[in-house]
């Protein structure tokens, strides 16, 4: 029963921000670099990731027979650890990039959608873009396993938690894969197969903690150092900016949301 769950939650987490963010786009959010609606989409993620790993997984981890000391240590190597990744990202992207000048309007839209200011876009970086995708959803997969293996309504607001964070990720990776090729249904297949990885990796976290019980709060601390880096490291910087008063409510309004959505996945499935 735990692995089917975990099965429906990946594909829903891995496939459907993919069709999401691809929906958000046909509506035309994103499309430019002073848009509001990926701020709104933005502030949602972040505040849906810190409650997820604040108010859940970290509480569960801390429940267990674990010393508060080795999961402190866990979660502050987790972070420098995806702080590493990150930067060994970036330094791969780097040597992607050419010195084509590209389309500036997709151009400006995957900036927005990354978070990270490239100055050249990818011109043939298309497959480079699918290869990084689909091991980031496998870790992702991973780590909703591991919320699933701890209680199911942990499992829940993980996989919620992860949507929210990938739909900006996916409108960049569709962004890059229409700059490679005319075909959108294609781009979208392909980011959707990408998606699907989630999936995988769920069944591969599900064994592996499965055989790894008394490991499960250690498994909870990675996936809160996760949550925790990409909420406060990508995302909020990108709130950052100088705005209007009436945007600064916006954005903190869709930030207590994202954590109201999670509170609230949270008391439907405890009822349930």
């Amino acid at each position: 029963m735990t692995l089917i769950a975990i099965i429906l939650a990946t594909l829903a987490a891995g496939i459907g921000s993919v069709w999401l963010a691809a929906l958000l786009m046909r509506m035309g959010l994103g499309g430019r670099t002073d848009s509001v609606g990926p701020q709104h989409l933005l502030s949602l993620a972040a505040g849906a990731l810190l409650a997820t790993a604040f108010m859940h997984l970290l509480p569960e981890a801390f429940e267990s027979q674990a010393g508060a000391h080795d999961l402190f240590a866990t979660l502050l190597i987790g972070v420098v650890f995806f702080f590493l990744l990150d930067k060994a990202e970036l330094w791969h992207h780097g040597h992607e990039h050419s010195h084509a000048a590209p389309d500036p309007t997709l151009h400006a839209e995957h900036d927005h959608a990354h978070g990270h200011d490239h100055h050249h876009a990818p011109r043939t970086g298309g497959w480079a873009v699918l290869t990084g995708d689909s091991v980031h959803c496998f870790g992702d997969g991973i780590l909703i396993a591991s919320a699933f293996m701890a209680d199911i309504r942990l499992g829940m607001i993980a996989a919620v938690s992860v949507l929210a964070h990938e739909v900006p990720h996916h409108m960049g990776d569709l962004v890059v894969l229409r700059q490679t090729s005319p075909n959108r249904r294609m781009a979208l297949v392909k980011v959707s197969l990408a998606g699907a990885v989630t999936a995988l990796g769920g069944i591969v976290g599900y064994y592996l903690v499965g055989q790894l019980q008394d490991l499960l709060p250690y498994f909870l601390a990675v996936a809160s150092s996760s949550f925790i880096y990409v909420a406060l490291a990508d995302l909020i910087p990108q709130l950052q900016k100088r705005l209007s008063a009436r945007e600064t409510v916006a954005q903190i309004a869709w930030l207590i949301a994202g954590m109201v959505i999670v509170t609230l996945v949270s008391g439907a499935a405890h009822a349930h």
